[in-house]
């Protein structure tokens, strides 16, 4: 079953429904559907055959997204690409990546000639909004093209998209995920949310990222997705009533600006079934702030790009203490989580000799079944390391509390070692995030000649706040003791970030590492 199957299932129930919708525009399924077609039919005129490679560089745009669509339905290979990125790093990865096709939105068109120098198998370049005296334009290129598409044979195991992992610790490599995986994540995704019918998702962060694959159940299901530019605060804030948004992603750190915003108490959210969140690590507090604004809707989903979203789930109703949403909120430990382990995935906990751990246990998370990736696009090594033993090693820290709940305590590599104790940084962070005026926080080990490593955050303010480093270390202790409790504390601005929004420890890393032949 291709991929493009589960966008198809929704437009033959409900053809007329709308598919894609926001500022100026409302297209239905049936007009979405044809305009995947012309796309697929050029593709097949101008030579390409099943398993080209084709790349969408666009930030959040309706007709982008409906190139997406139609590249599947030929049956080429999706090439996400974070139009956030440095242009000379899309580059790399377009080459990297073997790309034939570039769909490029009129904001980027400045990009070809970096794009075209390093990339050089890209053979063809559609723009994808407007006319370009340098490329064809989308309308121009499709003119003439059939409504209808005769549908090729697509293997389930044949290669649906090739995305790039973070970066946060190095060059980013190629995950490679079949159609089956993408049907698999749709349907299990379908079955974990199910209050809502119709489906109205309001698509605020990247769709080159989670909410981009979310998009797909919500198709399945025949559901409208509101398509925003971007996930600025005040937008969301107005779509959800507009719109009557039932669901909606976000990763944490838009979550906490949407709570800053002075009007948050009285919006609407009354239509808001899921409000799911993922992707980084959350504040216990602000999730606790969260549930007071929005109501009995949070709901998170734990994954990473070469197994999306559904190792772990924390229902909204797993967000309090009896399971009765509304009641009492759950204790710290459950919030801190990232829910079970779903029905779709096997999840276990492994040591280094490659032994599964009792309940209880902390070693590295572990994850088999159908959304799993294929492997490292080109890196037999890298794949092999990921896939050992018929497991996907997620290079996450965790353990399996007695309730069944799934707690990540930290990545491998982001584990501190001072004067022989293993300090979890993600533990100190939780801490410190709780603390007033914190916006964000990382923490690392930096080298010290007594401890070996020692415990340092670099913190974020809020916008206007004033932190004092003397005062975090003194909240700290009460809480973590005095190993964990950060030696130094250094007040940034703002914090190194991937284009995904993750926080680059590794940069972090290097301020304090330089010259050093290891960084531990």
């Amino acid at each position: 079953m291709p991929a493009i199957d589960l966008f198809d299932a929704g437009a033959q129930r409900h053809p007329e429904r709308a598919c894609l919708v926001g500022t100026g525009f409302r297209r239905s399924y049936r007009a979405v559907r044809a305009a995947t077609c012309r796309i697929a039919n050029a593709l097949a005129r101008d030579g390409f055959a099943p398993g080209a490679r084709a790349a969408v560089y666009s930030g959040n745009d309706a007709d982008a997204f409906t190139c997406v669509l139609g590249l599947l339905r030929a049956g080429l290979v999706w090439l996400p690409i974070n139009p956030h990125n440095a242009v000379e790093e899309n580059a790399r990865l377009l080459d990297a990546f073997d790309c034939d096709v570039l769909f490029v939105h009129s904001e980027f068109l400045d990009a070809l000639a970096a794009i075209a120098s390093a990339a050089s198998r890209i053979t063809h370049v559609i723009c994808i909004d407007r006319d370009d005296a340098r490329v064809p334009s989308l309308e121009a290129w499709t003119a003439g093209c059939a409504d209808e598409f005769a549908a090729r044979a697509i293997a389930d195991d044949a290669w649906a998209s090739i995305s790039a992992t973070s970066g946060t610790t190095g060059r980013p490599k190629g995950v490679m995920m079949a159609q089956r995986n993408l049907i698999a994540f749709s349907q299990g995704h379908a079955q974990l949310l199910t209050a809502d019918n119709p489906i109205v998702y309001l698509a605020a962060a990247p769709l080159t990222h989670v909410a981009g694959r979310l998009c797909f159940p919500v198709l399945r299901a025949g559901g409208t997705i509101v398509v925003l530019a971007r996930p600025d605060a005040d937008a969301v804030l107005a779509a959800i009533p507009e719109y009557r948004v039932t669901r909606l992603f976000l990763p944490p750190t838009a979550i906490y600006k949407l709570l800053a915003q002075p009007n948050v108490h009285d919006i609407d959210c009354s239509s808001l079934k899921y409000f799911m969140y993922g992707a980084a690590p959350m504040s216990v507090d602000k999730l606790k702030e969260a549930l007071a604004v929005f109501g009995p809707v949070m709901t998170q989903g734990y994954g990473q790009t070469e197994a999306p979203m559904l190792i772990a789930h924390l229902r909204p109703e797993d967000h309090y203490r009896d399971g009765v949403p509304g009641g009492a909120v759950a204790d710290d430990d459950r919030l801190a989580s990232c829910g079970k382990p779903t029905p779709f995935v096997r999840v276990g906990i492994m040591d280094e000799a490659g032994a599964l751990l009792a309940p209880g246990a902390v070693g590295e998370i572990v994850v088999r079944g159908d959304i799993v990736m294929q492997g490292y696009y080109r890196d037999a090594s890298a794949t092999a390391e990921a896939l050992r033993d018929g497991w996907l090693h997620t290079g996450d820290v965790g353990r399996i509390d007695p309730e069944g709940f799934l707690h990540i305590v930290d990545r491998r590599k982001d584990m501190i070692i001072t004067g022989g104790f293993n300090v979890y940084s993600a533990e100190v962070e939780q801490v410190i995030l709780g603390l007033p005026g914190v916006q964000d926080c990382a923490v690392i080990g930096v080298p010290d000649s007594t401890w070996g490593e020692a415990v340092k955050a670099v913190v974020q303010p809020l916008p206007g706040a004033a932190l004092d480093a003397a005062a975090i270390i003194a909240a700290c202790r009460p809480q973590l003791g005095g190993v964990k409790t950060p030696k130094t504390v250094e007040i940034w601005p703002d914090l190194p970030r991937s284009p995904a929004g993750k926080i680059l420890k590794r940069e972090i890393r290097q301020q304090f590492w330089a010259g050093r032949t290891r960084n531990v």
